[in-house]
């Protein structure tokens, strides 16, 4: 395979633009913090790939979404084989949002995000594909095209999978 100058400058941009999609992905998908690097790296190889197949018919982010979240569907496939070892290591979870410097409203929303991306991670993938990208602020559209789903189809399975989310971030707060 031949890389371009155009190739390495288009995907140096889509990084630059679009790398929290990524960072996302990456969180909802790995259970730990070394598998979240493990998956960012497979997702930033496979995107590599992805470059001279993209022919600029849907926005970059679409494209992104798709490559990444087929990717992180494969990578957890596999990854269940490997689930059998245990992996004792303490997660780090970053708030990107956070500008409070505040160390005990730090710690709240790292709690608070750690609880919700432990419960996106137990949900069917389906449902956490259509929760990762709705928590991303995309359209049922943009959706629908990085799924494949009908735009119907996806207020129906978002709707069922909000739902499922609500009563598994309930679970985690009754035992808190």
């Amino acid at each position: 395979m031949i890389f371009t100058d155009q190739q390495t400058q288009c995907f140096a941009d889509w990084m630059e633009e679009h790398g929290a999609i990524l960072q996302k992905l990456s969180r909802a998908y790995a259970p730990e913090p070394v598998d979240e690097q493990d998956l960012l790296q497979e997702m930033r190889v496979q995107l590599w790939r992805s470059v001279p197949r993209f022919r600029n018919q849907a926005k970059p982010s679409t494209w992104i979404y798709r490559v990444c979240l087929n990717t992180a569907l494969t990578w957890r496939r596999t990854q269940r084989r490997r689930e059998a070892r245990v992996v004792n290591q303490p997660e780090s979870i970053e708030v990107a949002t956070s500008e409070d410097h505040n160390p005990a409203c730090q710690q709240d929303r790292s709690d608070l995000m750690h609880s919700l991306m432990r419960s996106v991670r137990q949900l069917p993938a389906t449902e956490r594909s259509l929760i990762v990208l709705a928590l991303d602020g995309l359209s049922y559209r943009e959706i629908s095209e990085v799924t494949g789903m009908t735009e119907n189809h996806i207020g129906v399975a978002l709707n069922r999978a909000r739902k499922r989310l609500t009563q598994l971030l309930e679970e985690v707060s009754d035992e808190i």
